[in-house]
Formats: C-alpha cells, structure tokens, sequence
C-alpha cells in the first residue's frame, strides 16, 4: 500500500504560480510511476502530467505544456508539479496518482492506470 498527501493548492491570480507536492508513505521501497490529474467541476478528470520512477522521462498535457512542470525526488519520496502562468482554465482539484511500474522509465496516461490516489488540492485560480 502506498499513501500520497497533496499539498501546495490555494486561490492565485491569473498569471502567478504554485508548485503542487504530493508525499508518498508506505511500501515506497517499490518502484513505482506517478501522475498529476485534474478534474474541474462539470467536467471529467483530465491527465496533466506523468513521471518515470527514474525521473528521466516526463509528460505533460498539451493544454499545460511551456508552463507546467513534473519532477520527483525520491531521497523524500515526493513529486511535484511546478504551475506557472496560471490561467483561470486551470481551476480544478488536483490530485496525484501512483502505481507499480514496470520499468524505471515507464509512463502511465489513464486514470484507470493508476492504483493508489490522494485525496486531492484545490487550485483557484482568479481571472
């Protein structure tokens, strides 16, 4: 079992920044892949961004691509989303997912590719 706690969500201006962390307990010792999804009222939850265990290989969604950034350390088992020029499009909970990876350099994309998930942080952001 793995346990993830988000924090680093709150109300922003349009144009500002927030770095979002998600800190992982238990079976960390595993090697294991991570994502950031977020899902907006009205709207399904969307991926936004996914790292390898090894942290060399990334993705983010187009719609926050040039100002969103993932990155992990896994010496404190956290991962990160870096959100720069915040648009009020981006107002959603944020939450962060983990799974078992089959490689170092596995990526998962899909919700559903994902077994353990946190409770989620609120991203606000005011136009």
């Amino acid at each position: 079992q793995v346990q993830l706690v988000e924090s680093g969500g709150g109300l922003v201006q349009a144009g500002g920044s927030l770095r979002l962390s998600c800190a992982a307990s238990g079976r960390t010792s595993s090697m294991y892949g991570m994502g950031w999804f977020r899902h907006a009222p009205g709207k399904e939850r969307e991926f936004v961004a996914a790292i390898s265990w090894s942290g060399s290989v990334t993705l983010v969604a187009d719609s926050v691509k040039g100002r969103f950034t993932i990155s992990r350390d896994k010496a404190k088992n956290t991962v990160y989303l870096q959100m720069n020029s915040l648009k009020p499009e981006d107002t959603a909970v944020y939450s962060c997912a983990a799974r078992n990876a089959a490689t170092m350099s596995s990526l998962y994309l899909m919700t559903y590719d994902y077994v353990y998930w946190g409770q989620g942080t609120q991203v606000t952001v005011s136009s």
